[in-house]
């Protein structure tokens, strides 16, 4: 079963070509797919030969192999971990039930919905990155970028299947809406607020891929424990390959810090202008765009209180991170969480219902998770012995969504005056001279083992290879 068959022309793992009606569905819906990636995928990209890793199994043990392909002819496909036989439904309601293989008739619409809204983020993001191996700073790192793109690209497909699948005529509908919305566009921008921002430039990309592929984790795993059998095997899967997003966002940023830390050294200072003007990016600016993107990430969880996320729980669509291994009784009713709320200018915790606070949840989980990361690049700094820290900003500072919207909060937690922020806003948050100065140092870097003067060459190269192993051939 986790033996993927390439012969095929939509390869997959799950007997495909039995279903006649659903292959042809999605046979007439992989050209519309390939339009959109010569459209939208990556900028002047379609002639390279990259070395990519493509999934050949679902065994954790040999589920990739690497070479050089040309990205529209990866071979995205529809890959599903192996059915867990007899498998129980392990929370909400329904505890202690069958999973369900089909969709219940009174969930299909909620389920439609997060399949949709997951679908949704993965062409968005290939679209906030398509120019940006325009400015790559070194061919290591746009092999990392194509690796991203054909993954969310594969992961799409994941969820388009599901669409096809389960949810018929509509299923088709959102399939091709899905190809249609664009990211930033006005009239018909993606459904998550985050996923229409610009990544314009590198910095932003590996602040990007660290933090906002770490929310896409906990959103997968939290799908992962789904009472709707399908969609668990296939977020799981999608894990597999999200790893490497997090370690090109982890690993990138920890490279940045590291070449800013010998320069700092090699100039005896910390003054940012000199810092500048020596063509590194100083760690006040990391710290601003940290901000930004940590903020904006922790709003894609929702609202603080949610009666969706309590119905959600409750009927076993989205279970919690780590469900298995939580010491409750997975019901939750009669049980409460501390959210946050504003009271006379003050923020003060108050107990909420577990079921309607389960968004908050997930998000505490992922800020947890998030420190450990700005922690390892804390040690960078410290190894290179200056004194500087960078840290999460508290997680009430600039958010859009939910009770705190608008809410005017310094990183440090303390709640400020319209005027404070006003006064200090360009210290905490990247401001378009920021954004000017980064994009000034993108230039394109491709010749092999040679890197961006801002960044510092990576300890080891991909599977094996030396960092300066031709990781895409430019034909």
């Amino acid at each position: 079963m986790s033996t993927i068959n390439y012969s095929e022309k939509i390869p997959n793992n799950v007997n495909l070509s039995e279903d006649r009606t659903l292959q042809r569905a999605l046979e007439h819906w992989q050209p519309s797919y390939l339009n959109w990636w010569q459209d939208m995928g990556p900028d002047g990209s379609h002639g390279f030969d990259v070395y990519l890793r493509t999934a050949v199994s679902v065994d954790p043990q040999g589920w990739a192999q690497f070479g050089h392909v040309k990205m529209p002819d990866y071979r995205w496909g529809i890959f599903l971990n192996p059915a867990e036989k007899d498998r129980k439904i392990h929370f909400g309601d329904h505890l202690g039930e069958d999973a369900w293989q089909e969709v219940p008739g009174e969930h299909r619409a909620n389920l439609r919905r997060i399949i949709v809204t997951q679908g949704d983020t993965e062409p968005a993001s290939v679209e906030q990155q398509r120019h940006l191996g325009l400015t790559a700073p070194s061919q290591y790192d746009l092999r990392n970028l194509f690796q991203v793109n054909v993954e969310e690209g594969r992961h799409l497909w994941a969820m388009v299947y599901l669409l096809h699948k389960h949810f018929g005529r509509d299923g088709r509908e959102e399939g091709e809406a899905l190809l249609a919305r664009r990211s930033g566009d006005e009239d018909n921008p993606r459904i998550l607020g985050a996923f229409n921002e610009k990544t314009p430039d590198w910095l932003s990309f590996f602040m990007f891929t660290y933090f906002t592929d770490r929310d896409g984790k906990f959103q997968l795993c939290a799908l992962a424990e789904s009472a709707f059998d399908p969609l668990a095997r296939t977020t799981k899967f999608m894990l597999t390959e999200e790893a490497h997003h997090m370690f090109v966002g982890e690993s990138g940023v920890s490279r940045v810090i590291q070449r800013t830390c010998q320069v700092m050294n090699e100039l005896k200072t910390d003054d940012p202008a000199r810092l500048r003007a020596a063509g590194v990016i100083d760690l006040p600016t990391i710290q601003r765009y940290l901000n930004f993107h940590f903020s904006v990430t922790i709003d894609l969880f929702g609202a603080d209180q949610s009666s969706n996320a309590a119905i959600f729980y409750s009927s076993g669509l989205k279970g919690r991170y780590e469900e298995g291994k939580r010491q409750d009784d997975h019901v939750l009713k009669g049980h409460s969480y501390k959210v946050l709320d504003v009271q006379g200018g003050m923020l003060v915790e108050k107990e909420v219902p577990m079921l309607n606070a389960l968004n908050e949840v997930l998000r505490d989980d992922y800020i947890k998770d998030s420190v450990g990361g700005v922690e390892r690049w804390n040690k960078v700094i410290e190894k290179a012995g200056i004194p500087f820290r960078l840290k999460v900003p508290h997680k009430a500072f600039h958010r859009q969504i939910g009770t705190l919207a608008g809410v005017k909060v310094a990183p440090d937690g303390r709640h400020v005056s319209d005027h404070e922020w006003n006064a200090k806003v360009e210290e905490w948050l990247p401001t378009d001279t920021d954004r000017a100065f980064v994009a000034s140092l993108m230039g394109r870097v491709v010749e092999p083992g040679k890197f961006a003067n801002w960044i510092a060459p990576p300890v080891m190269g991909i599977n094996r290879q030396p960092v300066d192993f031709e990781y895409v051939r430019f034909n």
